[in-house]
């Protein structure tokens, strides 16, 4: 499939592109060579070919998920301004 000038002109008007004679045809050739390579992989067969999620066959490696740090939550809340039911309480900001 291949653009002509007058779809180019049209499809910078509705772009809202000021495109110069000159400039059009270079972005006709562009535009051309993209919708090339479109109708290229339009084209490939992809029958076989299984979907994968990542072009590289990758395992995550993951550490377990252990408790490293003490519970410190009633020695930070001793020394907060306001607690209630062990949740810090703020001033109220938006009316």
């Amino acid at each position: 499939m291949s653009l002509s000038p007058d779809q180019i002109r049209r499809l910078a008007r509705l772009a809202r592109i000021a495109l110069d004679p000159d400039e059009g045809e270079a972005v006709m050739a562009q535009l051309n060579r993209v919708l090339g390579l479109i109708d290229e992989l339009r084209a490939a067969d992809p029958g076989g070919i299984d979907p994968m999620a990542h072009a590289l066959d990758v395992v995550q490696r993951l550490r377990p998920d252990e408790v490293t740090e003490q519970d410190q939550h009633e020695r930070f809340q001793a020394v907060a301004p306001a607690v209630e039911d062990g949740l810090y309480l703020v001033p109220k900001v938006i009316e």
